[in-house]
């Protein structure tokens, strides 16, 4: 089973590519304010770097947070439209271990669901100025 991971709670954003349990390639990248016009270019150079196609992802792993308001949702958006576009399961896990336990979680066949993020706390965004 070839699984996609995705973290992006934080400025260095971060993807990988699994076979089961045993890693493939890992990406790290300073995403910060680029994260929508990099996310996709960067799973393709992963996938590339493979020789694996986007039809050859059977799973994904999304990190849910706490982080990052628009980074959370800028993955989430991702990792939900591939699962779609797929027709593959999206899984969202936490912690030192999110890796993991998505590939345990998706070895359990989920049905396939949205990825929703865990902000941590309430969106910070400016006050009105009237």
């Amino acid at each position: 089973m070839i699984i996609l991971s995705i973290k992006t709670n934080q400025e260095l954003s971060e993807i990988g590519l699994f076979n089961t349990h045993k890693k493939l390639e890992y990406m790290k990248w300073k995403a910060h304010r680029e994260l929508s016009a990099t996310i996709h270019k960067k799973i393709e150079e992963i996938l590339k770097s493979q020789n694996i196609s986007w039809g050859d992802i059977q799973g994904i792993i999304f990190y849910e947070g706490p982080g990052s308001f628009t980074g959370l949702r800028i993955g989430a958006s991702v990792a939900n439209a591939l699962a779609a576009d797929l027709d593959i399961p999206v899984v969202q896990t936490a912690g030192d271990s999110w890796i993991k336990e998505g590939i345990e979680e998706l070895d359990k066949k989920p049905s396939k669901r949205l990825a929703i993020p865990k902000y941590g706390s309430s969106a910070q965004t400016t006050k009105p100025r009237k």
